[in-house]
């Protein structure tokens, strides 16, 4: 006999009251694919929570301080305000289109966040904890401002690549002052800068007392017994902070000199927060202001340190790990020491890839929210996508095109949707829309999934792709029932009815099951089955149980279509730059490149922390690819000073068998004439990323030694001994 009734208790769960953060995106640009890894992330954690019965208030913030906003203003002949103010509108309607739903999107330029940057920076002072010193850096005097080191040119001191960043070398990976550049230029003005001496706040981060708490902080677990970290980022913090008895951080310049878009150091007129003091602390305005809007939340039960250890209360932070730093390091201390909690937990992604490289304008593959949404793309397939590829690590999640098609066509709509699409016309046309008795043996892995902890264990860790298994595993199960069953051919038999109306009821409420299981990942379409199957929104709490008989649904109609390649054709198009060559000067190229809302590096900190042993280790040394390399030809290159384009022989042919040489650019003009080059050996690295330059693609770059100090002029390209040939590796 077919049994109608089982008893399945989920366990009951203690509810959890959270504050959740996403990152603030910097109000100086669109959102993009790459941005939406960590919002997807944290978004569907926030519903999982919600649907477990747990109180979570989710907020976020543009973050609007700093140099490029200022500049960016200026150029668009507005105020940082009125960008801002539009940026804003731009970031939350993008973030909206793709299901992040924050209960409150605010901006660091608010007066909530002004006050908290304030009470935090005095406590922090009265503690003992802000020294000023005097420092030396480039200043414009055209524009009559000193200069982040991003917005400083030149060329670079070790390779003597021309248009090099202040901070680092973009031809040779070099990092250095931007003191070392010869031949320095303002990005902003393009005039020479000049060194001006100036008084900067600083943050004593290598304190004895906030040493020993970053330690303790950054390897231990919190009151739920998570670990605060994930195991690569605590081994990150590791490398920072140096061994028990090690002090490896530099204290923190959190000042910057007028002009400056942001807010003024309290008694320190002229002087403003350095952005990155003032953007974590967006967080907490963030919340205030979600709480004054609504008038029901008690603030200090989730930000005061000894309030919200009483409440029990927690503060989860999503995070790329390019920010890690700054979130692992300056904020903790921040709020320690100015009697603030400090976070639960931080929850750390990696960059997207697409098709296993760096998002590319020239390919296309560096994609926005807007135009993928434009393009008419459903964004519940890249938030299944990417919840498929992410399993709570720091990993790089890569968007394969042509496996987003696949996932996406096998897993929703194939096995998925088919479910429903199979069997509730049947329900409608033969039944008047009332379902039957539901098999319930049938549905006992159903059944037990819910009582089991293997799923809701899946999403509390962030391990969306092994949740996401599992659930494809039991759509699998209730598709091999249908297969099994054929209520097609059950429609057409007489005297099945009764056996077709139990078929069809059970399909049902295992599609039922499965959607409650997607909810969090797919919101939109979540909804849509709900209003299908008529009921309450699903929720992750209480008994199992089969849908009733009697039960009445809707008609059914089509939930999601399939992806057509032509439609991600249309996306690349939409997003891919012409290839044309630029013909716009450099410093004004430079103030278009630069705004970007993480190169503004912080000075005196993070290269510091990054570059602190003089050594590398024998892996380091192996994982560099030096080859020997034939001149086979050598021109001047049209246009640059500095540049001689050279074709390269390094034993590689192409499929025919012909030699396939190598193009690089190197800055050596000033020293060799491009006749003499032809036929010499020398040393290339043929592992460096191919690097696109104004005057085309250089694949490599060539070995040359200079005096670092000048006192020996020119530059000399290495030649190996004789008897070494062309593709030889150097060992």
């Amino acid at each position: 006999m077919l049994n109608s009734r089982l008893s399945i208790h989920a366990k009951p769960i203690m509810p959890r009251k959270i504050l959740v953060t996403n990152a603030l995106p910097y109000a100086n640009g669109d959102i993009h694919l790459g941005h939406l890894v960590g919002y997807i992330q944290g978004d569907i954690w926030v519903r999982f929570q919600r649907m477990r019965g747990n109180t979570v208030h989710y907020v976020c913030a543009d973050d609007t301080h700093g140099t490029p906003i200022m500049l960016r203003a200026e150029k668009e002949g507005l105020t940082p305000e009125q960008l801002i103010n539009r940026v804003h509108g731009e970031h939350l309607r993008d973030f909206t289109d793709f299901g992040v739903a924050f209960d409150n999107y605010h901006s660091t330029h608010s007066p909530e966040n002004r006050d908290y940057a304030g009470d935090i920076y005095g406590k922090l002072s009265r503690g003992g904890l802000i020294d000023t010193r005097s420092i030396e850096q480039y200043y414009d005097p055209v524009k009559e401002m000193f200069l982040p080191d991003r917005f400083i040119k030149g060329e670079c001191p070790k390779c003597g690549a021309a248009d090099q960043y202040g901070d680092n070398c973009e031809a040779c990976g070099a990092a250095y002052a931007p003191t070392e550049l010869k031949n320095p230029y303002s990005a902003v003005s393009g005039a020479k800068p000049v060194l001006k001496t100036s008084e900067h706040y600083f943050f004593r981060l290598s304190d004895d007392r906030a040493v020993a708490f970053l330690r303790e902080w950054t390897r231990g677990t919190n009151a739920a017994g998570s670990r605060r970290l994930q195991t690569e980022a605590a081994n990150k913090m590791k490398e920072w902070l140096g061994e028990e008895g090690e002090n490896k951080l530099s204290d923190w310049d959190i000042s910057r000199d007028a002009p400056y878009f942001g807010f003024e150091i309290p008694g320190a007129p002229g002087k403003y927060f350095y952005v990155w003091l003032d953007a974590p602390i967006g967080y907490l305005a963030s919340f205030r202001n979600l709480a004054d809007k609504r008038g029901d939340i008690a603030v200090e039960d989730y930000t005061d340190a000894v309030r919200s250890e009483a409440a029990g209360t927690e503060m989860v932070h999503f995070i790329g790990k390019d920010i890690l730093y700054f979130h692992a390091l300056f904020w903790p201390a921040m709020l320690k020491f100015a009697g603030y909690r400090t976070p639960s937990q931080l929850c750390v992604n990696g960059f997207l890839t697409v098709d296993g490289a760096k998002m590319s304008k020239s390919r296309g593959t560096f994609i926005t929210a807007r135009s993928y949404v434009e393009q008419k793309l459903n964004p519940e397939w890249l938030r299944y996508y990417f919840a498929g590829k992410s399993n709570g690590t720091m990993e790089d999640v890569d968007l394969n095109l042509d496996d987003m098609i696949a996932k996406v066509n096998s897993d929703l709509v194939g096995k998925f949707v088919n479910i429903a699409s199979r069997c509730a016309g049947f329900i409608t046309k033969r039944f008047d829309g009332q379902l039957g008795e539901t098999d319930v043996t049938a549905c006992s892995e159903f059944a037990a999934a819910w009582a089991a902890d293997s799923l809701s264990s899946a999403y509390e860790e962030r391990d969306y792709s092994r949740a996401l298994r599992e659930i494809m595993r039991l759509a699998d199960v209730a598709n091999q029932f249908v297969n099994d069953h054929k209520p097609w051919e059950l429609a057409k038999q007489e005297g099945q009815d009764a056996r077709l109306h139990q078929v069809c009821s059970t399909a049902l409420t295992m599609f039922r099951d499965l959607t409650r299981y997607l909810k969090p990942v797919l919101p939109s379409l979540a909804s849509q089955v709900e209003r299908f199957l008529g009921v309450p929104a699903l929720q992750w709490q209480g008994d199992w149980a089969p849908l009733p008989a009697g039960h009445k649904v809707e008609a059914y109609s089509h939930l999601m279509t399939r992806i057509e390649r032509k439609q991600i054709d249309a996306l690349l198009e939409a997003n891919r730059e012409s290839l044309a060559p630029s013909t716009a000067q450099p410093q004004a190229k430079a103030v278009a490149a630069s705004p970007q809302r993480h190169a503004e590096k912080q000075q005196h900190t993070v290269q510091a922390a990054e570059t602190a042993s003089p050594h590398i280790s024998i892996d380091d040394f192996t994982k560099i690819d030096l080859r020997i390399a034939r001149i086979v030809d050598a021109q001047h290159v049209e246009g640059a000073d500095k540049l001689i384009r050279l074709q390269l022989d390094i034993g590689e042919c192409d499929e025919a068998g012909n030699p396939k040489p190598r193009q690089v650019f190197a800055g050596i003009k000033s020293a060799y004439d491009p006749v003499t080059l032809v036929g010499r050996l020398t040393v290339m690295v043929a592992n460096l990323a191919p690097r696109k330059m104004k005057f085309g693609m250089s694949e490599g770059m060539v070995l040359a030694a200079s005096d670092p100090d000048g006192t020996t002029a020119g530059l000399y390209i290495l030649a190996p001994d004789d008897g070494a040939t062309p593709g030889m590796r150097v060992k």
